[in-house]
């Protein structure tokens, strides 16, 4: 009867209101969902859709990294100490949702476009500009999200003080975070959509308004979490004498099981980044051939697919970590890890693009057991620590924890970027194949607009003429200041290959400016002519305006298209002649291949006529898009060496870190020992016969 009574209690002490699991575990949207959403993304679209270098944004995303070291611990110390009428951690996750919510939006309003880099001696320069852009918002972005996630994981190890409890809400948290990171691998394809990107625009230019999405729901969620979630250890908390920062920092890293969790975790989360960045290449460019829009969609599947079983996995976590433990229970996701790095070399396969489905499951699976559990066991370390000192430092210690974490995704981000560098892969190349055919998209926009019209001079029609010239005239006037701007700076350190085409480029740029600035000219006459149109003007002259419109609203884009084309063909054969990759014959072949696409679309592109049939012009724009698609393949050694990469290196770090697990010592018995302990020692306090902390052994 005594041991019914005894389970009833410990099964009543572990018990955490749904309001407050609920609410707890939609935190996990920041950490779960928009920390990777930066990590990726930012890296990803820096170099495949602005042309940055691999190498650069990979050290550039290390730097946040650093100054998480300082601002970590601060921020746990800080809250660790914080007495507010409101508590000591509810007061960040208001203010640092709101912040993430703010720079989440300008972290993606990087400058760009050709009036922009006008401004820029060089594209080096230009592109220098976009780095150190994208670096002062990553450093915003990433402070607003420890504001809010070192105060919120705190407050989850204060929430309950039940062994296996703890390990049920950290599985809540990743439980939501993963259910809307279900929809965070879909924000690639949605950015690619021509609903956010515009005809003419890339992933970049979606992405601006996707993330105001996001904002738009994480600020109502960030009074949810700062309202509803309360804070049952703060009555105690709050009588605790606060402490040094340096002397906190000096008790939590001398914390014998704690850092060689520390290390587990910081480990294999440096090794498995590679998956979540080369990740993202090798379905676009190894299985798809460079097809980016069909390879966003398979990134969107393969996400879906990821956070449903991240979703699932928590069920039997919850199953199997009070059977085995929780450091068995952790030394089984490494392995399901492991299973999934070997069974890519089978299903990283363009005949069968869907086996990559395959090890996403067996990693999502894995790596949920594996963070869930490592939050839950930093909270024992807080209870022997509280056992040994009397003191709860739950903010110093999940700071710490979760520095070391975002410290092996930074090294990770910045070694994966070094050997992005290595495996020969050509962002400009995709990013100068990018500006064609957004080029053409946007000239088989306004062909289609304009087949629409079907020769009656209405009053709708007269005013979308002239919206059109208003835009067609800024465009002009924006790309002259560019080609006026381009055509007179000093060439870079160029190879003799690139030397031979400054000459036939500068002739094709002088030739676009006098038409460009010709257009210019007849278009504003054009709108003058329109403007003077009233109810009283004959049809014909309404209908001779339109007809004189429709060619010159179509120049400008052709000559940007037939630049683009150029500057393209231009690297290719440079890379042809200089990558030392191309000894392979492979190799050769293959940029034979694309410089033979390349001169037969710029030979289609010198012969059309802004004046042709709208009909032809379409047929002719349809040719050409289809033949832009190959341009973007990467030579064959550049996909062999992401895939040795992506695979090898996570299984050698996960090797490591098993090490590392084995030599963590805070058992389920032990910690069970230590709650008893402590309950024992704070019903003491509260009848007045305690007066020192007991010191306690491991």
């Amino acid at each position: 009867m005594k041991d019914n009574n005894k389970q009833q209690h410990v099964q009543k002490e572990g018990h955490i209101p749904f309001s407050q699991l609920s609410a707890y575990g939609a935190g996990g949207i920041i950490p779960v969902a928009l920390f990777n959403i930066a990590g990726i993304l930012v890296g990803l679209m820096g170099n495949i859709s602005l042309g940055l270098s691999a190498f650069w944004l990979g050290f550039i995303l290390i730097i946040p990294r650093l100054w998480d070291a300082i601002s970590d611990p601060i921020i746990g110390h800080i809250s660790d100490n914080t007495r507010s009428r409101w508590g000591r951690r509810r007061p960040y996750l208001l203010l640092g949702g709101l912040l993430v919510a703010i720079t989440f939006v300008v972290m993606w309003w990087i400058p760009k476009g050709e009036l922009v880099q006008a401004w820029f001696p060089s594209e080096s320069g230009y592109h220098v500009f976009q780095l150190i852009y994208i670096l002062l918002t990553l450093l915003l972005f990433f402070t607003a999200v420890n504001i809010f996630e070192i105060p919120h994981g705190a407050l989850g190890m204060e929430l309950t003080t039940d062994y296996h409890a703890r390990t049920r809400l950290f599985s809540a948290k990743s439980f939501v975070g993963n259910i809307f990171a279900m929809s965070t691998p879909w924000l690639f394809k949605l950015a690619s959509m021509e609903v956010f990107k515009g005809p003419g625009g890339n992933e970049a230019d979606g992405m601006r308004y996707v993330s105001l999405m996001i904002a738009g729901l994480l600020v109502p969620m960030s009074f949810w979490w700062f309202f509803s979630l309360k804070e049952p250890g703060f009555q105690r908390a709050k009588k605790q004498e606060k402490t040094h920062f340096w002397k906190d920092m000096g008790l939590v890293v001398s914390n014998r099981n704690f850092v060689f969790l520390t290390l587990t975790i910081f480990t294999l989360a440096m090794g498995f980044n590679f998956v979540q960045l080369l990740g993202s290449y090798i379905p676009i460019f190894y299985v798809f051939g460079g097809d980016k829009e069909t390879g966003a969609t398979m990134l969107g599947i393969n996400g879906t697919v990821w956070a449903i079983t991240g979703v699932l996995a928590v069920f039997p976590l919850n199953w199997i970590s009070p059977k085995l433990g929780k450091r068995s229970t952790l030394a089984v996701a490494m392995v399901l890890m492991i299973l999934a790095q070997l069974s890519k070399i089978v299903c990283y396969n363009p005949h069968y693009p869907y086996l990559i489905i395959i090890p996403t499951v067996l990693l999502s699976a894995g790596m949920l057991f594996f963070f869930t559990l490592g939050s839950s066991m930093v909270g024992d370390i807080c209870d022997e620590d509280e056992l040994k000192t009397g003191k709860r430092s739950e903010g110093s210690y999940y700071a710490i924890f979760w520095w070391f974490i975002k410290m092996g995704t930074a090294l990770a981000s910045f070694v994966a970027g070094a050997l992005i560098v290595l495996t020969a892969f050509d962002e400009s190349q995709v990013t100068k194949v990018d500006a064609i055919q957004g080029n053409i998209r946007e000239l088989k926009s306004k062909v289609e607009l304009w087949q629409e019209y079907k020769g009656v001079a209405t009053a709708e029609w007269i005013e979308k003429t002239k919206i059109q010239a208003d835009e067609a005239i800024k465009e002009s006037n924006d790309y002259s200041i560019y080609l006026e701007k381009e055509s007179t700076k000093a060439p870079e350190d160029l190879s003799l290959v690139m030397q031979s085409y400054q000459e036939p480029k500068k002739v094709l740029m002088l030739k676009a400016l006098q038409s460009t600035q010709a257009t210019d000219e007849e278009l504003i006459q054009l709108k003058s002519k329109l403007n003077g149109l009233s109810s009283q003007s004959p049809d014909s002259l309404a209908t001779d305006a339109i007809k004189q419109a429709i060619p010159l609203l179509l120049q400008t884009k052709i000559e940007k298209a037939r630049i683009n084309a150029l500057i393209l063909t231009a690297h290719l054969d440079d890379e042809s002649q200089t990558k030392r990759v191309t000894r392979s014959e492979k190799n050769k072949t293959h940029y034979a291949g694309l410089l033979n696409n390349i001169r037969h679309i710029s030979d289609e592109l010198a012969v059309i006529e802004s004046g042709e049939t709208l009909s032809s012009l379409d047929k002719q724009l349809a040719t050409i898009e289809e033949e832009i698609k190959s341009l973007t393949k990467q030579t064959p050694y550049t996909l062999l060496m992401m895939r040795i990469v992506e695979i090898g290196l996570p299984i050698l770090l996960s090797l490591i870190s098993i090490f590392f697990v084995f030599r963590y010592s805070l058992t389920e018995k032990r910690s069970h020992e230590i709650k008893e302990l402590l309950k024992q020692r704070n019903a003491e306090r509260e009848n007045g016969g305690y007066s020192n902390p007991e010191p306690s052994t491991v």
